[in-house]
């Protein structure tokens, strides 16, 4: 996988994707509403352009967790594939790491909500924190130790 193509789908392989051009960023999500999403302690995601990612496979099944929130997963084996809100990020979607073929090779550069972080989840990086989402605001902390 390129900077400039990324592939990716669900454990049972019916759900598959390509991303293609410069992805927007890559950040760990630790709101509530993303945890149960993927059932784990954090969520990590990659945000590309609309245009620039399509399925390739089977079509995602969408649950509506809000009304301008869609989340994508496969509905044969579950698997959770990607966020999407029009609202909060237009023209955006939210691929989850986790469902890439190489996922080492995205690293996270932020954290987003960490005001709901569970508290005995913690990573050693130095990347910026935000208490809610990034878009507009600034840090309030670069890890763990500088909080």
């Amino acid at each position: 996988m390129s900077e400039q193509t990324a592939t990716g789908g669900c454990l049972c392989g019916q759900v598959r994707y390509v991303a293609e051009g410069r992805r927007l960023w890559a950040a760990y999500c630790h709101c509530a509403t993303c945890r149960r999403h993927v059932a784990g302690p954090v969520a990590v995601f990659v945000g590309y352009p609309n245009a620039q990612a399509r399925f390739t496979g089977a079509e995602p099944a969408i649950y509506r967790s809000s009304p301008d929130v869609e989340r994508g997963f496969c509905a044969a084996c579950g698997t959770p594939v990607f966020y999407r809100s029009a609202q909060r990020h237009p023209g955006e979607i939210h691929l989850l790491i986790g469902t890439l073929d190489r996922p080492d090779a995205i690293a996270p550069q932020i954290h987003v909500f960490v005001e709901e972080r569970l508290p005995w989840f913690e990573t050693t990086d130095h990347l910026p924190r935000y208490a809610g989402s990034s878009t507009g605001a600034d840090p309030i902390s670069r890890g763990p130790d500088t909080a």
